[in-house]
C-alpha cells in the first residue's frame, strides 16, 4: 500500500526568521512545506502548483497579500489561511472579506497555528456518509453536493470553499437554531472564543451572493442572543 501523500502547504511570508519557524512546526506535523517571500513571486507559485493550503501574509513585498488574494481566490482551489498583524481588525476583515477561508494572529503558538491547519485540512465535503448527492433546494436556492456548487434562479454563484462549508452546514440543519459555537466547531473543530469575526463576515457574504436582503434577512436569519438559522420554505 501505498503511504499517505503529504498535505502541501505554501508559506508566503517576508519575515524570514517567522516564516523558518512556522515551516519547522509545520514540517514536525509532517506537512510538506515551501516558502515564499515575496507576494507576487508566491502569487505565481500559487498558479503554477498545486498546493492544498496557503498561509498569506496580509503586507508583502513585491504585490501586497490582500491584492494576492483578491486575484487568486477564485481559481485557487485550496485553502488559503491570511496572517495578519495582531488586533487589526482592519486586516482581518479585509482578508475575510476576500474570501480567505480563515487568519491567523501573529506572532501565533505553533500549537494554535498547527489546530487550525488541521481543522482545515481533516476533510473536505461536510455531508455525513451516505448523504444523498441530489440536488437541494430551498426556494430560488439550488445546492449541489456532488459538485459542491450553488446556483441562483438557476444561475451558477461561485463561492469560496468556505462559504460552500458554511452554506452545506446550514443546510444540513434548516430550520434550526445553530450557535457560532456549533459553526465554528463543525467547521473547524475549534470552540467559538467570542471574539472571531469570521462566520459573522462570511454570513454577510453569503447573503449578498444569494440576494438575501442584509437588513432584513430571510433566508439565513439572526436569532439574537442564539445564532443563525436556514429559514426553509
Amino acid at each position: 500500500m501505498n503511504a499517505p501523500q503529504l498535505a502541501r502547504i505554501l508559506l508566503i511570508e517576508d519575515d524570514e526568521r517567522l516564516a523558518e519557524l512556522i515551516a519547522e512546526a509545520l514540517r514536525r506535523a509532517g506537512y510538506e512545506v515551501r516558502i515564499c517571500g515575496d507576494g507576487l513571486d508566491g502569487e505565481t507559485l500559487m498558479r503554477q502548483q498545486a498546493y492544498d493550503l496557503v498561509l498569506l501574509d496580509g503586507h508583502l513585498p513585491g504585490k501586497d497579500g490582500f491584492d494576492v488574494l483578491r486575484d487568486t481566490r477564485r481559481d485557487f482551489a485550496g485553502r488559503i489561511v491570511m496572517l495578519t498583524a495582531r488586533d487589526d481588525d482592519i486586516d482581518q476583515v479585509l482578508g475575510l472579506e476576500g474570501g480567505a477561508d480563515d487568519y491567523i494572529t501573529k506572532p501565533v503558538a505553533p500549537r494554535v497555528l498547527l489546530a487550525r491547519v488541521k481543522a482545515l485540512l481533516r476533510r473536505e465535503p461536510l455531508a455525513p456518509a451516505g448523504a444523498p448527492a441530489e440536488a437541494l433546494q430551498f426556494g430560488h436556492l439550488t445546492l449541489l453536493p456532488q459538485s459542491r456548487e450553488l446556483r441562483v434562479d438557476g444561475e451558477p454563484v461561485a463561492l469560496t470553499t468556505a462559504e460552500y462549508e458554511l452554506l452545506l452546514f446550514l443546510v444540513q440543519r434548516a430550520g434550526q437554531v445553530v450557535s457560532r459555537d456549533e459553526i465554528m466547531q463543525g467547521l473547524r473543530g475549534l470552540e467559538f472564543d467570542g471574539l472571531d469575526r469570521a462566520i459573522d463576515a462570511r454570513i454577510s457574504r453569503l447573503r449578498r451572493k444569494i440576494g438575501d436582503d442584509a437588513q432584513s434577512p430571510t433566508r439565513i436569519k439572526t436569532v439574537r442572543g442564539q445564532g443563525y438559522l436556514l429559514a426553509p420554505d
